[in-house]
């Protein structure tokens, strides 16, 4: 049938929800939807953007703490922008700094960081109608429980939050996103996300830097009929957009020199799964998953990707003559919606500009990298195996059955594990929920993939994880090692809707209900009234 997606379900304009009582399943896959948005077709059209990169962010002071330790302070504040993501047409988002993907934020391993989060936005966020309060999570970092982005510790427009991260944790692609309880979806989904890169000498050695250090945030996006975004997440499934951005911009198209670049993948699309693939077939390398560098590279001619999850990978355009174009594609995976062009990502343009060969790594495609102690951890090693059933639970997606909103009703008490500070335990986690995949992401730690499905993980996330992908009827087994602080942290699935309604519950590390709780994540470092200058 050639129905589009709006004859089917109607999006209204800027702020449009799903239709109440629409059935809460996956988009049914024998509707041959086209489109997503209200948009003229002309306008979606792929590779009439050019490739971008965000600002980095530059600290405003810095200077040594009281045990000497070197701090860079940045202030960012979210506020309402107009950016450009498809040609020739503005759209309003809110971002961070009033950039969307918000700046790249550059730090140095064992060098902290101090960022001021001001709330500049308008009392609600006009595709929800909910208040625009948010808590900024800074994703893979192993921060304090009151500087982890903890849900339900929000700030309110007109307030900000000083966020306090510890960069001890080798080199990694880590992002800041939105993370306030209940609407975090449309929060992230209006702009509020960017990349942070840690660097260490190792991984400065390894892997190109600068120029060719290139970070890549792919989502995807649905408009009105006035260029604006819309939101339909089909009555919380998810939100699948016909318009595939990378860097904020609809299918741009990246000028390359032939030589190996570094890509870092970040799939900050709030439900949307990817598999890249390049359309010349060629294999590419992944050196890095979450948690930084792998101990050995890897070539694949694919990947599954899911939300939230980050790949660090080589491209080598030295193989392709000048003046060839190289193509991002996306296969897609099962129970996503797609459209007539969401099977491609971006375009390499190659050409024959030149570049120092100084630079070793022009030509280096490194096999070994670095060893880490999550990656040694074995099954022998773990003090306890734990069970973590995520499913759909009546109106609500759950976690072993128990939503956020149980935590809340807990007093903040209620835990799905309570492992003690330093021990290692074993978390399988089943999908049994039918026609959804599930990213799931464990905060503070990093984790070892051990298995899927009694198989062996894929080659490409044989590296340190925080997001695992558990597809329908998956079962995945993750190791891991708990600290170095003590406190609640959260576990959820980062399909937001889902996260929003309800799969989220949190644990504790070395810490018991009843307890004091000197880390509190609500109270430890409450949000300021911000009556600072502009």
């Amino acid at each position: 049938m050639s129905a589009t997606r709006r004859d089917v379900l109607k999006i209204g304009g800027l702020g449009a929800l799903g239709v109440a009582g629409a059935v809460s399943l996956p988009w049914a896959a024998d509707v041959d939807a086209r489109s997503a948005s209200s948009l003229d077709p002309s306008r979606i059209q792929p590779f009439r953007t050019k490739f971008v990169r965000p600002p980095v962010a530059r600290p405003y002071k810095s200077n040594r703490d009281r045990d000497g330790q070197w701090v860079d302070h940045y202030e960012l504040a979210m506020r309402r922008t107009r950016t450009q993501v498809l040609a020739g047409l503005p759209t309003t988002a809110y971002g961070y700094n009033g950039h969307v993907p918000g700046p790249t934020i550059k730090v140095r391993r064992g060098r902290r960081s101090v960022i001021r989060f001001r709330n500049h936005l308008p009392a609600n966020n006009p595709l929800s109608g909910e208040a625009f309060t948010t808590s900024v999570h800074l994703h893979g970092s192993g921060s304090l429980p009151q500087f982890d982005g903890y849900a339900s510790d929000v700030t309110p427009p007109g307030f900000y939050k000083n966020y306090e991260y510890p960069n001890f944790q080798p080199a990694r692609t880590l992002w800041y996103h939105d993370h306030g309880v209940h609407h975090t979806a449309p929060n992230a989904y209006s702009g509020l996300y960017a990349q942070y890169h840690m660097h260490d000498k190792a991984e400065m050695a390894l892997l190109p830097q600068g120029e060719f250090d290139v970070p890549l945030t792919v989502v995807d996006a649905m408009f009105d009929e006035a260029g604006q975004l819309a939101y339909d997440d089909n009555t919380h499934s998810g939100l699948w957009g016909d318009v595939i951005t990378v860097n904020g911009r609809a299918w741009p198209v990246m000028k390359v020199k032939r030589r190996v670049y570094r890509f870092r993948f970040l799939n900050a699309s709030i439900s949307r799964s990817y598999r890249f693939a390049l359309s010349t077939g060629d294999p590419v390398t992944v050196v890095a998953t979450d948690g930084g560098l792998m101990p050995k590279a890897r070539q694949v001619g694919q990947w599954r990707h899911g939300s939230a999850e980050r790949y660090e990978v080589l491209v080598d355009f030295r193989r392709y003559r000048p003046g060839q174009r190289v193509v991002l594609q996306n296969l897609s995976n099962k129970n996503n919606r797609d459209y007539d062009h969401t099977d491609k990502v971006m375009a390499f343009d190659v050409t024959d500009a030149p570049f120092s060969k100084k630079d070793p790594t022009w030509s280096r495609m490194p096999n070994t990298l670095v060893n880490s102690h999550v990656m040694g951890l074995t099954e022998r090693d773990a003090s306890r195996v734990r069970h973590l059933r995520v499913q759909r639970t009546l109106d609500s997606w759950s976690i072993n059955g128990k939503t956020w909103e149980d935590v809340i009703a807990s007093d903040f008490q209620l835990l799905v594990a309570d492992p003690k500070l330093g021990a290692t335990e074993v978390w399988e986690i089943t999908n049994h929920s039918g026609g959804w995949f599930h990213p799931v992401h464990i905060h503070l730690i990093d984790f070892k993939v051990l298995s899927r499905n009694g198989r062996p993980p894929f080659d490409y996330e044989r590296g340190p994880k925080d997001v695992v992908y558990v597809g329908e009827n998956e079962t995945v087994r993750v190791a891991m090692r708990f600290g170095p602080h003590r406190g609640r942290y959260m576990v959820h699935c980062h399909n937001l809707p889902h996260e929003d309604h309800d799969m989220m519950t949190q644990f504790a590390v070395g810490w018991k209900p009843g307890q004091a709780d000197p880390n509190d994540p609500i109270l430890a470092s409450p949000c300021k009234l911000d009556n600072l200058p502009r």
